[in-house]
């Protein structure tokens, strides 16, 4: 007689309690009952004959028992999980799901998705803005685009593009007939900031010139509404390559002045690694990558 598996509520019940070292973390994650979790933890430990967790004052933490089982379960769950997709993809649109932050969304992707969209038009793509980075194993997200260092060994990571920060104005603004051959001659104009008047602090700095002028001018909790009130002449605005970009290419925004410094991080195409290869994953990759490499090509940058 065949021996019954444990129920897939089970092995997704040990996983997130694995993951989360909390039967409580556990049961917010997949909508259920810490009472439940628990329940479910205590019928699998019967089944096997050994503890899967040790319960302590501090939490819990997995036995080596429940270190081994883990990767087991962890192996199974991925695969009908991409199996699942992978099937239901054929009974319905391509679901796309995208987490980018907002400024890059504003500035970088949502002009351009019209292309794309036309191009793949099987493929339902929905587009998440957030500040926070989302965690994979909770949510929906298929793909991410994050601002950072690129450190997240837990998942395939590609750079999208490496990036500078430097000046930017209107065209009305450099027209006004003020001088402006060098970086202390940014004295003379308004300068915007993005979220805090470091940037253009540390920038002037780097420079040489008195850092004292970044002490002036209205502060944006965006960096697109920085970006946004240079094209408006309001200032010159210090931007990242990405972000300015097609301002750049438009002829909206002029760089007044060859200085830049390397961005201290990058934007990065992120997901996790079971999921790379999935076509309609590769697809929008490769995608985000080629405008990328248009931008570096038109521009004359990195």
């Amino acid at each position: 007689m065949i021996r019954p598996l444990p129920t897939m509520a089970a092995l997704r019940a040990f996983r997130a309690a694995a993951r989360e070292a909390s039967f409580t973390r556990a049961a917010v994650g997949l909508g259920q009952t810490q009472g439940a979790i628990s329940h479910q933890i205590r019928e699998l430990e019967a089944r096997l004959g050994v503890l899967l967790f040790e319960r302590g004052p501090r939490g819990l933490a997995l036995t080596g028992e429940g270190r081994s089982y883990l990767a087991f379960v962890e192996e199974a769950l991925d695969r009908l999980e991409a199996g699942e997709a992978a099937v239901s993809r054929r009974q319905r649109p391509s679901v796309l799901n995208v987490s980018i932050s907002p400024n890059f969304a504003t500035k970088w992707l949502v002009p351009r998705l019209g292309a794309f969209l036309e191009a793949q038009p099987e493929i339902d793509l929905r587009i998440s803005a957030s500040t926070r980075h989302v965690d994979f194993r909770v949510s929906d997200i298929d793909l991410a685009v994050r601002h950072g260092d690129g450190n997240w060994p837990e998942l395939a990571v590609r750079r999208l593009c490496e990036e500078e920060v430097f000046p930017v104005a209107s065209p009305a603004l450099l027209k006004a007939g003020i001088a402006l051959k060098e970086p202390a001659d940014l004295a003379r104009f308004p300068l915007l900031h993005d979220r805090d008047r470091r940037f253009w602090h540390d920038w002037l700095e780097t420079f040489g010139a008195a850092a004292e002028n970044a002490a002036h001018g209205p502060v944006f909790s965006q960096t697109s509404l920085a970006i946004d009130a240079a094209v408006s002449s309001q200032g010159i605005a210090l931007a990242r390559s990405a972000l300015a970009a097609l301002d750049l290419i438009a002829g909206r925004l002029l760089r007044p002045l060859p200085h830049a410094r390397p961005a201290a991080f990058a934007y990065w195409i992120v997901c996790p690694p079971r999921t790379a290869r999935l076509p309609r994953i590769r697809l929008f990759r490769d995608w985000l990558l080629a405008q990328a490499a248009q931008d570096a090509a038109r521009l004359g940058g990195p």
